[in-house]
């Protein structure tokens, strides 16, 4: 899921950014916990992009705020609702303090099987390419497989339904290999305001397409 929309949201409520992209925290919880009743083996949030970093410096402060804020107060549910935790992008760049909280959740959640939420931090489409292109090269022929092998998501399902809100219509840098055959859902609404509901909507629309991989 490309989660769009908290800028706009905010301001259509003249509120501050970072009133936006609180509640757009509060939808992520939500929308975790009712992914986690679907039956998903995975579920994917683009929650910081490499190219994030271009913002206002007190955004990105509020950002990693409220991502401190996250780990502190939700790990503890994802351990008791058997849910992994996995980062993908290069997260270590990040605070100390942020890391530690990562890798302590990543080894608290790891064993856990129900479902797996991934969650993109400073994660870019573009370098994760590069670098299991680079890897893949280390190890002798650059084959699709040899690429996978190296991918951040290498341990996960493929990526069968990309979701993006806000109207827009683009990748935006985010699991360009893995979309290679997956569904794409766009919807207007603003993330803050996305429902379990508009998810239930978005799955059962994916079960009705034909999936045809290059085929007939």
């Amino acid at each position: 899921m490309i989660m769009d929309g908290n800028g706009r949201w905010a301001k259509k409520k003249h509120l501050p950014r970072a009133l936006g992209h609180k509640k757009g925290v509060e939808v992520v919880r939500e929308i975790v916990r009712h992914a986690a009743t679907t039956g998903l083996e995975a579920l994917s949030l683009y929650a910081f992009s490499s190219e994030n970093w271009k913002r206002p410096e007190d955004e990105i402060n509020d950002l990693m705020g409220l991502l401190r804020a996250f780990i502190k107060s939700d790990i503890e549910e994802f351990a008791a609702n058997d849910v992994r935790l996995r980062i993908i992008g290069n997260y270590k760049v990040l605070a100390p303090d942020i890391v530690e909280m990562i890798e302590d959740a990543l080894a608290r959640t790891a064993h856990n099987k129900r479902t797996t939420l991934a969650v993109a931090l400073n994660y870019g489409s573009q370098d994760e390419l590069v670098r299991a292109a680079q890897a893949a090269a280390g190890e002798g022929a650059i084959t699709a497989e040899a690429i996978e092998r190296h991918l951040d998501t290498a341990d996960m399902p493929p990526l069968d339904l990309l979701i993006r809100t806000s109207g827009e219509q683009r990748l935006s840098n985010f699991m360009l290999w893995q979309a290679a055959y997956a569904e794409l859902w766009f919807t207007d609404t603003l993330w803050p305001d996305f429902t379990p509901a508009e998810f239930d909507t978005a799955l059962a629309e994916f079960g009705k397409r034909e999936r045809r991989y290059g085929g007939r």
